[in-house]
Formats: C-alpha cells, structure tokens, sequence
C-alpha cells in the first residue's frame, strides 16, 4: 500500500469521526424533544385579558420590568448581579390564546431567556509628549469595564415555571373573588 493511499485512508477516516462544522452546530437541536411532559404552558379558567394581567401582576410582584403590556402578551426584564463581575438578565415573555368558543378559558405560553454577562476589563494608555519643556513624556493610562454576554439560554420547563404558573393561579383566583364580591355588593 503506497503512503499516499495510507494519508488517503487516514483523513477519511478523521473526516467521518469529527463530522462536518455544520452537522456540529445543528447538534444542539437535537435535544430538543417536544414531548408533551415539558411544557411551557398552561390551561386558566378565565378570559385572555384576564390570564395576561395575572402574568403582568405576578412578574411586578416580583420586581420585573414590564416592557410591553398587551392584552394578550407581557414582557418583562429582571436584572440579578450573582457574583462581583457576573450579571444575569431574565427575559419573560408571556402570551395568551383563547381556548374554546365560550371566551372564558386562556391558554399561557411562558418562555424566559437567561443571560449572562461578564464584565471586560480593558486598559487604555497614552503618552504626552510636551516638546516646549523638552522630550518629557507623561504617561496616561485609563481602563474601562464593559459587560459582556456570554451566554444564553432558554430556562428549561420545571419548577420555575410551575411557580410562575401557581402565582399566576392564585391572583386569578383572587381576581375572580373580588369580582364575585362586587356583584354581591351591587346586588348583581
């Protein structure tokens, strides 16, 4: 077997172990299953309007940023500092689809987005040169801080979600007692 049949040989062989870079970034898709155990969602017993506004009180309660308040969508932003120099932003989005003809079931899809930040040091430094006094030169240096992210990623569905999802139950619950108690009191 010459060697140029063996060199052959050997980069096929290391080309069908590594695969392509392509088959390597679309790797992570594939663990995404779509089984109807991990979900992002949740049936109410109420309208849209009102599953959308417990998803706004229930992220205020918890000190997030409501970016966009629709009736039928909420986004909302919380900033966490974990560590001296990691940052970690929460990004919540929540949207509500009537379920049924009757408009009093709503559907919540919930995805929250995590990312992180680290923060970048960079050290900046001139000279000054003042040539009316001779060749002096003063040294100047300065460093700025920057954050950068480093990574993102979907919060997986589990606990965190069920607990975004109960909170929600329970201010719907208590919207629902405090309309019922409205139509007491107006004889309704």
């Amino acid at each position: 077997m010459s060697a140029v049949a063996v060199l052959a040989a050997t980069l096929m062989t290391g080309c069908g172990t590594f695969g392509t870079s392509a088959e390597r970034k679309n790797s992570v898709y594939q663990n995404e299953r779509f089984s109807s155990d991990e979900t992002f969602s949740r049936l109410f017993d109420s309208s849209v309007q009102d599953t959308c506004e417990a998803a706004r009180r229930a992220l205020l309660s918890q000190g997030y940023v409501i970016g966009i308040a629709l009736p039928d969508s909420i986004s909302g932003t919380k900033r966490f500092q974990p560590e001296g120099e990691v940052h970690v932003e929460i990004s919540f989005t929540v949207v509500c689809v009537p379920e049924g003809g009757s408009g009093k079931l709503a559907t919540a899809y919930v995805s929250a987005l995590q990312d992180r930040y680290n923060v970048k040091r960079s050290a900046n430094s001139t000279s000054l040169g003042v040539s009316a006094i001779g060749s002096i030169s003063v040294p100047l240096s300065s460093s700025t801080e920057s954050l950068v992210k480093v990574a993102s990623e979907t919060i997986p569905a589990g606990q965190f979600y069920d607990r975004f999802f109960a909170l929600m139950q329970r201010l719907i619950t208590q919207q629902g007692n405090e309309d019922t108690s409205d139509l007491d009191k107006t004889g309704g």
